[in-house]
């Protein structure tokens, strides 16, 4: 009946079982050590229910707690059903999304000195029939998780492509460049590499203005794998660029055998860069690192003229943000390209 106690109570039970489970012990003559997540949930009382749904509130909580690391407890809050049923229906969503292409592709130019537009990156949006537009930060996750981002990794390729081809017919598109983001999980296919080619081939598109965005992710694991694949692409033109660098972990033994042609730096580092001294020396610290790799320096994120001064005079010489534009559809895009370009031949 005691609602608060009862909690503690089953608490204190599940931290003994924490600990006692944490003891090293002894299997075919060596030390071994197990973690166990543990899942807590209240019953009885005035609520009548079947055994099913205490269980189903215990592992709701048992996954919580695995989440935010193993060998911890977590007690079944009303807000863990609510997230699981909302995932599930976003995810049931996604699938829908992924077999009738709901999806569109934003395109966010990117500029260098003294050239205002040198390409574009595509960027992923899902239409959804009725919420609109939903933001990627909220379906890529899931994507990532379900193994949705799969088909639309390829889907999103072979978009780009497409546009490439479309590009290459017109003398003042031509020399632009699409970067597409590539995920772990993309790159992690036995056939990427054959894919990324058989999509090229298709559309015609000139792989040399392909550029592959990864994110450092991708160093984590099976690297040797990932390196010969990059390797098979890149001689056959494709070009790649290290994503959202310095926001992870990069062993500077991989990097230099990876066939990067390019360091982006992340956003984060380029919001407070005019202010913080931590951001600035960071972003002087991945120039002089792209610099020594033979490699060039993007900076996403730039939204003030002061800012891309400040990068110019680090030796960071292309940069990405809303100073340039917004990420915006393929018509408007080529729109405000057209109008750059003209000013820049005129």
């Amino acid at each position: 009946e005691n609602v608060p106690e009862a909690a503690a109570q089953a608490q204190v039970v599940a931290q003994k079982i924490l600990g006692n489970l944490a003891q090293p012990y002894e299997l075919d003559g060596h030390a071994q050590h197990s973690s166990v997540s543990v899942g807590v949930t209240l019953f009885g009382g005035e609520q009548r229910e079947m055994v099913e749904e205490p269980l189903k509130r215990a592992e709701l909580a048992m996954y919580q707690a695995k989440t935010s690391g193993r060998g911890s407890m977590r007690l079944f809050e009303p807000e863990m059903y609510t997230a699981v049923v909302t995932r599930a229906t976003l995810e049931a969503d996604l699938r829908q999304a992924v077999s009738e292409a709901q999806f569109l592709l934003y395109y966010q130019s990117q500029g260098g000195d003294g050239v205002r537009l040198i390409g574009a990156e595509a960027l992923v949006r899902w239409q959804h029939p009725q919420r609109g537009l939903v933001s990627p930060m909220e379906f890529i996750p899931v994507a990532e998780a379900s193994g949705l981002i799969l088909p639309l990794g390829q889907w999103v390729l072979r978009t780009a492509c497409a546009q490439l081809a479309l590009w290459a017919s017109r003398a003042e598109m031509a020399p632009l460049s699409i970067a597409v983001n590539v995920s772990a999980r993309q790159l992690r296919q036995p056939n990427f590499v054959d894919q990324v080619l058989s999509i090229l081939q298709e559309s015609g598109a000139n792989p040399a203005r392909l550029k592959l965005e990864l994110t450092e992710s991708v160093l984590v694991d099976n690297v040797e794998d990932t390196i010969v694949k990059m390797r098979t692409l890149r001689d056959s033109g494709v070009n790649f660029s290290l994503d959202d660098f310095g926001t992870g972990y990069s062993s500077l033994s991989y990097l230099k055998r990876l066939p990067l042609d390019q360091l982006k730096i992340d956003k984060s580092f380029v919001r407070d860069i005019l202010t913080d001294p931590n951001d600035a020396a960071i972003a002087k610290m991945v120039v002089a690192l792209a610099d020594s790799l033979g490699l060039q320096v993007i900076a996403e994120g730039v939204e003030t003229e002061a800012q891309r001064e400040f990068l110019n005079n680090l030796g960071c010489h292309h940069y990405q943000g809303y100073l340039f534009s917004r990420p915006m559809p393929i018509q408007e895009f080529e729109a405000c390209a057209a109008q750059v370009l003209q000013v820049l031949n005129s």
